[in-house]
């Protein structure tokens, strides 16, 4: 595409254009670009000029056209942002550096690459939705030359274009773009089930031509005898659209009865209804399949009214009445909102008092604040992306849209967090219901709630929404948290306690720098999981406090000690070994006493839970297979660690997450047993050619010791995260 006809197809639909910037972004993105080339061979240029032409066809404003022919200037020239805000102002700036992905981002996994990419994506197109529209432009035109890249290459393009793109455009309504994505997706990932649907839809569509002719032109009479003047056209299926549904319901082609429909335009939302009275006196109405889309909108702003009926020739004919807005906003979506229109200059590029959809990109983002991570981030955003939707009310009559197979938990989290937090049951249409049930279209849902209540970690597994998801997960980890903190608040009364202090949050308040720690909660907390000693709290409120012991501890995590104790002979026995006792308070008898699975180290709060005939198994009391025995309480024993002048070594199990290159293991291996502990058993589990997980279970002498390995093991270079198995 030359200068001049840039310049023209944006002419074409704003006359008050400004040729000189569009010029100037023409030549100066031809200049970066220089010699660069494509997979295809040509000129690199040719894609941002095509991209442009894409946006022109959705006569978009100044600003937009030229950051489409900016985009990849500063991700792949030497241009930077402050040259573009110099040139071409701060607005553009902006615009081509939301487009611009972080390359030099150090991640290891592409997989949270591109999720950090999307998430810096989604974080522009929340300041300026215009980034979103030159971006699915930018693929669109990708995906349109895709043959040229490696089958690899393509294959992955392909389906993070079918993942996120084309169900992103669907959801801000740009039905025409998903269904282009949709279908180049599907060609290149099932090459020979796309040609099987193309095939047998251009077969149907030759064989059914004459007849589509005959029920546009008899519908368009009888619309006209009532008077209504309305654009009759017929439509068929989009071969994805038609394999997904084939593989959702377990159809054959010829059991599927909407291939083909008629799209209904009219002048305004009167003659809508006209039009579907009309229709249902002229012909019989198909049960349950009127749709009212424009009392009830789809969140992605789409509007019609749907309707099958037994037409002309027995046919079954699928209706779509609209108006001509409502049928820009079906073809184009949130760019509908910024179209010149008439020669008038487009609205400005805030569409969030206009579009529902983009409302709801702005409260997806909103899941970011909640500190998930960017693959939480992305696996949410596709579970709010690929679902259709219901419609249900609460008792006040107010409209909340859930995706499809979504459950009462999900609606308690749409109308408030708060809400679904202290659910504990819910009423469907004046019914008492189970939470899991699932929800369908007019269902009226009241929830039941218990101040104090807090959400089961199993809802995260049932939860259909992203934002119900996020919600149970931070609520979850804010209830162990407390837990811990008031278990720490214990623990610290004790030491000011036996220190002859008195404790109070106004004293503690001021130490919290020296224990490295931004609020009271944390600190508690942390003494709680075992993470800081309580002695430390005494001494950084009352720093002149010297504890007194009648001998010094030991540091078993200096592996001087360690060494010096193996060459004076001493012998360290693992609990359990022959001549060796479990060193714990509160066990009766002589039954034998073993350890929970991953086991469970001195400093761990405990239980013991009985079996007959078996003995007693000693869990830490975080154990998540403690649950199993809530209902059993005759089960439980108090039990205690007793391990003064013990030289015993306890059972626990960590997970190494390493990066897979020689000398890894050995690494580990030579840490761990630098530090005193031995290792019983080391398994691997491979989560990728770059990451390998190693399960190891180790024998160390107390919690202290356990946490000064797994902070060691932090910092060595090859490692990339560490944590302790409780089980």
């Amino acid at each position: 595409m030359r200068q001049y006809e840039l310049v023209d197809r944006v002419r074409r639909y704003n006359p008050h254009t400004d040729e000189d910037l569009l010029n100037r972004a023409y030549v100066y993105a031809m200049r970066a670009h220089g010699q660069q080339k494509r997979a295809s061979g040509d000129p690199y240029f040719t894609h941002p000029l095509e991209v442009a032409a894409i946006l022109t066809e959705l006569r978009l404003d100044d600003a937009t056209i030229v950051a489409a022919v900016l985009h990849d200037t500063i991700e792949d020239t030497g241009a930077t942002r402050a040259e573009i805000d110099h040139l071409f102002g701060p607005e553009i700036g902006s615009l081509v550096d939301g487009l611009t992905k972080l390359k030099k981002l150090d991640l290891v996994s592409k997989r949270a690459a591109q999720a950090e990419n999307f998430r810096k994506l989604l974080l522009a197109i929340s300041e300026d939705v215009r980034v979103l529209l030159v971006k699915l432009a930018d693929r669109l035109h990708n995906m349109r030359t895709l043959h040229y890249v490696s089958p690899e290459k393509r294959a992955r393009i392909a389906e993070e274009t079918l993942d996120i793109y084309a169900p992103l455009a669907g959801r801000m309504g740009m039905q025409n773009l998903r269904d282009e994505l949709e279908n180049l997706s599907f060609k290149y990932l099932m090459p020979e089930a796309f040609a099987m649907v193309s095939t047998r839809l251009e077969d149907l569509r030759e064989t059914n031509r004459e007849l589509i002719k005959t029920i546009e032109k008899e519908l368009t009479e009888e619309l006209a005898l009532r008077g209504i003047e309305a654009e009759v056209r017929g439509r068929q299926k989009q071969p994805y659209s038609v394999w997904s549904k084939m593989e959702r319901k377990s159809l054959a082609f010829e059991q599927l009865s909407d291939i083909f429909g008629f799209r209904v335009v009219v002048g305004d939302t009167d003659e809508c209804y006209r039009v579907i009275g009309v229709v249902h006196t002229k012909w019989p109405m198909v049960p349950g399949r009127f749709k009212d889309y424009i009392s009830t909108p789809k969140q992605n702003d789409y509007r019609s009214i749907h309707t099958t009926v037994v037409g002309p020739g027995r046919q079954r004919v699928e209706l779509q009445v609209r108006t001509r807005d409502m049928h820009d906003i079906a073809c184009f979506g949130i760019a509908a909102h910024a179209l010149y229109k008439d020669g008038h200059e487009a609205p400005a590029p805030t569409l969030s008092h206009e579009s529902n959809a983009y409302s709801w990109l702005k409260r997806t983002i909103d899941m970011l604040a909640e500190g998930s991570s960017p693959e939480e981030f992305l696996e949410h955003t596709r579970l709010e992306l690929f679902h259709d939707q219901v419609f249900c009310f609460t008792p006040k009559g107010r409209l909340i849209a859930l995706p499809r197979g979504a459950t009462p938990i999900d609606f308690a989290y749409a109308v408030h967090t708060n809400v679904g937090n202290s659910a504990v049951g819910a009423k469907i249409n004046g019914r008492l219901a189970p939470l899991l049930a699932p929800l369908v279209n007019g269902d009226e849902v009241e929830i039941v709630r218990a101040e104090g209540q807090t959400p089961p970690a199993a809802w995260e597994s049932i939860a259909v929404t992203g934002k119900a998801r996020a919600a149970i997960r931070r609520a979850t980890r804010d209830a162990v948290r407390a837990q811990y903190a008031g278990l720490g608040r214990q623990i610290v009364l004790r030491a000011f306690e036996r220190a002859g202090k008195k404790f109070s949050e106004e004293k503690l308040r001021p130490a919290l720098p020296r224990l490295a720690r931004s609020s009271i909660e944390d600190v508690l907390a942390a003494v709680g999981r075992g993470e800081m000693f309580s002695g430390d709290v005494v001494k950084a409120v009352y720093p002149e406090f010297k504890e007194e012991r009648k001998a010094p501890a030991p540091d078993r995590s200096d592996p001087g000690w360690f060494r010096m104790q193996k060459a004076q002979g001493v012998e360290f026995k693992s609990p359990g070994a022959a001549g060796a006792a479990v060193p714990i308070r509160g066990l009766q008898g002589d039954l034998p006493v073993s350890f929970a699975p991953n086991g469970a180290v001195p400093g761990d709060r405990i239980v013991g839970i009985m079996t007959p005939g078996e003995g007693i198994t000693v869990y830490p009391i975080q154990s998540p297979a403690l649950a199993a025995f809530d209902d059993q309480p005759e089960r439980w024993l108090d039990v205690r660690w007793d391990v003064e002048d013990s030289q015993a070594l306890f059972p626990a199990r960590i997970i190494v997450a390493a990066i897979n290159e020689p000398g890894s293991l050995g690494a580990v291996a030579t840490l761990v047993g630098e530090q005193g502990a031995n290792i019983d058993d080391v398994t691997f589990n491979k989560k990728s050619p770059d990451f390998r997980e190693m399960i190891l279970d180790i024998q160390v002498f107390d919690l202290k010791h356990l946490n000064d390995i797994l902070s060691r093991l932090r910092v060595l270079p090859m490692v990339h995260s560490v944590e302790r198995v409780i089980g």
